[in-house]
């Protein structure tokens, strides 16, 4: 039975390589190419008859991570394997987070990447090694990498507990009440954490911490 798949790339050049690649092997369907998230769930929203998702992660529009997250939620059984240049610890954490079910850089030779998504079709994980070494000690060290996230924003501890409760949806006053500050201090923390992680709202913020797993 042949192996349905697509390709969600935007970069037309690497998409071609993986198809080209693919394309020796004749037990290999190609459904269909997308060119960011978005595209890619209007194209399974029409049918989504396939077995396997080879993702691209930077996208515009929805990256692959995004999509990632809503391929497995409206597609539980459909495979995803993240196909990037990237062997980014920031993107192997989220995109393994999103539900990616294998990680595989764009330079694997045809084989490899046959044999990668064999093994994820048979409820493996297919990985090349460097980024199985990174998300094992990424697992083995999750705080590290949270702490490593703090660091780079240059937040305070104070600010990621004003962050975690902006989370949780709390008002300025509820903060104010929870943490015992006042509330011209939360908001004064709140400015800090906007100008540090370049963004204009709570929304923003919030989902800025998250993907950065800071909360």
């Amino acid at each position: 039975m042949k192996i349905r798949y697509a390709i969600v790339d935007d970069n037309s050049f690497l998409l071609h390589a993986t198809k080209e690649k693919l394309s020796f092997f004749q037990d290999f369907d190609l459904r269909f190419t997308a060119i960011h998230g978005q595209d890619c769930m209007e194209q399974l929203a029409a049918n989504s008859n396939v077995d396997l998702i080879l993702m691209d992660i930077e996208m515009p529009v929805m990256d692959g991570v995004e999509a990632t997250m809503l391929v497995k939620k409206t597609y539980p059984q459909i495979k995803v394997v993240m196909l990037t240049v990237f062997d980014n610890d920031e993107l192997i954490f989220n995109a393994i987070q999103a539900g990616a079910d294998g990680y595989l850089l764009k330079d694997v030779d045809p084989e490899s990447l046959k044999n990668g998504i064999l093994e994820t079709l048979d409820g493996g994980a297919a990985m090349t090694p460097s980024i199985a070494q990174k998300t094992l000690r990424l697992l083995r060290n999750p705080v590290q990498f949270q702490k490593q996230a703090q660091e780079d924003f240059q937040l305070t501890e104070r600010e990621v507990e004003v962050l975690e409760q902006l989370g949780k949806g709390l008002s300025y006053t509820k903060i104010a009440d929870n943490l015992f500050l006042s509330p011209s201090t939360v908001r004064k923390h709140i400015e800090n954490i906007y100008k540090k992680l370049q963004v204009h709202s709570k929304l923003e913020a919030v989902e800025k911490a998250k993907k950065n797993n800071l909360i």
